[in-house]
């Protein structure tokens, strides 16, 4: 199953959600009987609105011994703490501040007002992933990544045609000209995130089907940087029916 990349298909947006919160409440339970931690890594928008708090919501939330895992970010935005537009923000509304997870293990990039700059900001957090990697990694072996999708094909804050989705190196990178904003993010490089051991995206919405589409189709992460994505053990895209509407049919999986 080394590489295996699947397309789950979901018939809406809310059938998606309480799918992909099931499957992970089920797979961080499955991690920690084999080890006695588990790290995530989250992302904004879908993953937080859709995913994590329908985990909030789920009855079986509780059966995860919280304590024991770890959270990282994909991505942020360079603003204060706790302003409404920070990915860590919503995380902490949805279900980060729901759960029994102990403040150490929450990875938080830093904010404004924490350090002098941007890019001090992104040698702390490259700083702190090597500090928990394994072996001669630079960056943990994630067990699970949650990535959202923009309708561009962006991830965390890698966008089509920037030099951040050509970095080879496993880093923490800057940006001051996102296509969306606020302009100004911190996003883990390609490399970090694929040296996630599961890489679970989702993706919903009509607006979402053509850059999967391209990505399925050999499409390269320079024009649809999702393409680009590629867990070391699985890659799996948990998608809604407007989403899959390109999608080919043999890639199509009936199960996880």
């Amino acid at each position: 199953m080394t590489n295996e990349r699947r397309v789950l298909v979901h018939p809406d947006k809310e059938s998606l959600g309480a799918s992909v919160a099931a499957r992970f409440i089920t797979k961080i339970i499955d991690v920690l009987e084999e080890q006695n931690y588990a790290s995530v890594v989250v992302s904004g928008g879908s993953v937080s609105t859709l995913v994590l708090a329908a985990i909030n919501a789920s009855p079986a939330r509780d059966s995860v011994d919280w304590s024991k895992v770890s959270i990282w970010w994909a991505d942020e935005r360079w603003v204060p703490a706790g302003d409404a537009d920070r990915n860590d923000t919503q995380a902490g509304i949805d279900l980060l501040d729901h759960i029994g997870l102990l403040p150490e293990n929450v990875h938080r990039f830093g904010a404004v007002g924490d350090f002098d700059d941007v890019e001090a900001a992104a040698a702390a957090y490259r700083d702190e992933l090597l500090q928990h990697a394994q072996a001669d990694d630079a960056a943990p072996r994630f067990d699970i990544t949650l990535l959202g999708v923009g309708p561009d094909g962006h991830v965390a804050s890698l966008f089509p045609d920037k030099a951040q989705i050509r970095q080879l190196e496993p880093t923490v990178l800057t940006i001051d000209d996102s296509p969306k904003p606020p302009p100004v993010r911190l996003t883990l490089s390609l490399p970090v995130i694929n040296n996630s051991q599961r890489v679970w995206m989702i993706l919903a919405g009509a607006e979402k089907a053509s850059s999967l589409g391209l990505a399925l189709a050999g499409a390269g992460a320079d024009q649809v940087p999702v393409a680009g994505v590629k867990g070391r053990k699985r890659t799996v895209f948990f998608v809604d029916r407007d989403a899959a509407a390109e999608v080919p049919e043999n890639l199509i999986a009936s199960t996880y």
